[in-house]
């Protein structure tokens, strides 16, 4: 282990207490229609050498409080090509989306995006504290704008996906059944970009 995982442990054990009980939105969510409490969904560990950076947990992971319980975590773990057991192991695999908690939903029944805030306050100390990660995982727009300052659409920015990977970064697409027609109409995705992903992801977890 290195020394800067040595020194990030402790760090990163008190930032994920910390967080554990954050309640820096509860007057925020006490006011969408679905009137809940914060519940910070942290699922991290020291050592863990991959970084998925999502949007913000949906209802289901705010009652199951563990990340990707539901269909996008189903179409993600096979986009990666991983097991549940491989993707929930915390020592290898870490899950900070852009906002711990959900967010709510609008006026149409679609979740809300991440507070702002919520990135403000724990982003850099949590990834500093984390350590060295081999490759980070950007899923959704939020995710791209912070981790490579994308100003362009998702289409543009998964499509420009070589240019990331070079710097770490693979961008992805939200794996949402929402997002079913953009995969139809873009089969360069499962073609060029997923066997790649598979790729790095087993080279980085075997390592």
């Amino acid at each position: 282990m290195s020394k800067k995982r040595d020194v990030g442990q402790p760090a990163l054990e008190a930032l994920k207490a910390e967080l554990s009980i954050c309640g820096i939105c509860a007057q925020r969510f006490a006011q969408t229609a679905t009137g809940h409490s914060p519940r910070p969904v942290v699922w991290v560990g020291s050592g863990a050498r991959l970084l998925i950076a999502g949007q913000a947990p949906g209802m289901r992971v705010h009652h199951s409080g563990q990340p990707f319980t539901d269909p996008s975590g189903d179409r993600l773990r096979d986009w990666m090509g991983v097991t549940p057991e491989q993707f929930y192991d915390r020592s290898r695999v870490a899950i900070l989306p852009m906002a711990f908690c959900f967010p709510g939903y609008d006026a149409k029944g679609a979740d809300l995006p991440p507070p702002p805030i919520c990135a403000q306050t724990w982003r850099v100390p949590l990834i500093e504290a984390l350590g060295t990660v081999r490759l980070t995982l950007a899923v959704g727009g939020y995710a791209q704008k912070w981790h490579i300052g994308a100003r362009t659409s998702v289409t543009q920015t998964v499509t420009e996906w070589r240019d990331h990977l070079e710097n770490g970064v693979l961008p992805l697409p939200h794996p949402s059944w929402r997002n079913t027609a953009w995969l139809k109409k873009n089969p360069w995705f499962e073609a060029e970009l997923l066997p790649v992903l598979r790729a790095k992801v087993k080279e980085v977890l075997d390592d």
